[in-house]
């Protein structure tokens, strides 16, 4: 088997494999982008904790065949990057929105969260959400809402049963 082919099924295994373990996959269109904004989204997405490659689309394809994605193939056309997110679920949806917001050459294309293909629409809604640590802040504003109310009427009452006794 030649050297260059072992290569090519080096990186197909490879890319599976980032697939299969990823929490989030975002794939790209970065058509447009000049080397300046592609310097800046590659510090922006490595910042958090995100891998940012580009594949050639026959590999990914193959690689996306192993893994079971076939689905994304149809989105697998033009320039294609992968952004793979190992740790958060939302940060390389959140990190790519925001570059895509402010440069108009950025596209995303699809997505897998979470073992399910999930198209550019989706993509964009969960980038949209909160991030883990602000979710979190929400839910103990929610949870000490009550307490609050209750130590607020419970002062009232103590400050009235004051004014009573005075």
């Amino acid at each position: 088997m030649s050297k260059v082919l072992e290569q090519k099924q080096q990186v197909v295994s490879e890319v599976a494999a980032k697939l299969k373990e990823s929490k989030s996959t975002v794939v790209v269109d970065y058509r447009g982008l000049n080397v300046a904004q592609v310097t800046e989204l590659r510090k922006q997405l490595r910042e958090a904790g995100i891998e940012y490659k580009v594949y050639k689309n026959t590999l990914v394809r193959r690689a996306t065949a192993e893994a079971g994605f076939s689905g994304l193939d149809e989105h697998l056309v033009g320039p294609t990057a992968i952004a793979f997110g190992a740790e958060d679920v939302i940060a390389p949806a959140k990190v790519l929105n925001e570059f895509a917001k402010k440069n108009e050459a950025l596209e995303i294309k699809t997505g897998i969260i979470e073992g399910n293909i999930a198209s550019a629409a989706e993509v964009k809604a969960l980038a949209e959400l909160p991030s883990r640590d602000g979710l979190l802040s929400m839910l103990a504003n929610v949870l000490q809402a009550p307490v609050r109310g209750f130590a607020i009427a419970t002062k009232a009452v103590a400050e009235q049963k004051e004014e009573q006794g005075a």
